[in-house]
This record gives C-alpha cells, structure tokens and sequence, in this order.
C-alpha cells in the first residue's frame, strides 16, 4: 500500500476522519502495520496502553474477565484503544484475533505530535470528544433515572 492508500483508509475511520488530509498524513507515515495470527492476542487486559490499533482487515474478540459485558467484535475501520492516544491508560480488555488479521497502531507520542503541529485537528478532536463525553453523560443520567424511578422513566 502506498501512504495516500493509508491516508484513504484513515480517513474512513469516523473518529480520525476529522483530523484532515494533512494530518491523517503524519499519522499515515508515522503508524506501523501488524499482522495478528488467528487466535493470537493483540493485547491483554490490564496491559500499559501506549497508543491505539485501526483493524484493517479481520476482526478481534474484545473480551473483559472482570466484567460480565458479553465479548464485542472489532472489525475493518474500528479504532480499537482510542483513550490511549490521550493519556496513560490500561487495556480494559484483551484483544483476540477472530481470523487472520491486520492493524495499524497509531502510538500516542505521534498521535500528540501530530495534535501540537495541527491545531484545527487538535480542536476538531476536542469538540468530537467532548460532544461524546456529554452524549454519554447524558446517556448515564437516564439510565439513572430508569433505575431509581426518577423523571423519564418508562
């Protein structure tokens, strides 16, 4: 694949496509591609988290021991990881090759760097992430609300 092939796939991850051409193309030539055998973890729960995975091809069983959440699947386009381009974090599950598949990692150091020379990106993501935080605070509240028999209840 060349980087505008990389670039291209990039921008049809919902959560990067907004960063821009120009930044998508830092990432592009900065990011590593991996190749997972099936049944091979990409990363276990409770692993440091330096950065964050794109599934190109394939897909991965997300499964946490701690929780009783049933496993999620992670196929082609999913950015799997994405709070660790922010900060220091743990994996909150382990990541298992469903079949033969394929990542990019994007690690952290260069998604930041990439932020600190793209600040409309930078805010771009900000907004992104912050309507989200709210979409799920909100999300929470009803919930809440559900439960103790508050308002909205149904």
């Amino acid at each position: 694949m060349t980087i505008e092939d990389d670039i291209a796939f990039l921008e049809r991850v919902p959560a990067l496509r907004l960063l821009g051409r120009d930044a998508l193309r830092i990432l592009a030539i900065g990011s590593e591609n991996r190749y997972i055998h099936e049944g091979i973890s990409l990363f276990g729960e409770g692993e440091d988290a330096d950065g964050a995975y794109v599934v190109q091809e394939g897909s991965f069983e997300l499964v946490s021991a701690k929780t009783s959440i049933p496993a999620s699947v992670a196929g082609p386009g999913t950015l799997i990881g994405e709070l660790a381009l922010f900060t220091e974090t743990r994996r909150p599950v382990t990541a298992t090759a469903r079949e033969p598949s394929s990542v990019v990692r994007i690690p952290r150091q260069l998604f930041l760097k990439m932020l600190e020379g793209y600040p409309d990106a930078a805010r771009r993501m900000r907004d992104a992430v912050a309507a989200r935080v709210n979409q799920t605070a909100a999300e929470f509240a009803r919930v809440r609300s559900v439960l103790t028999g508050g308002p909205g209840r149904k």
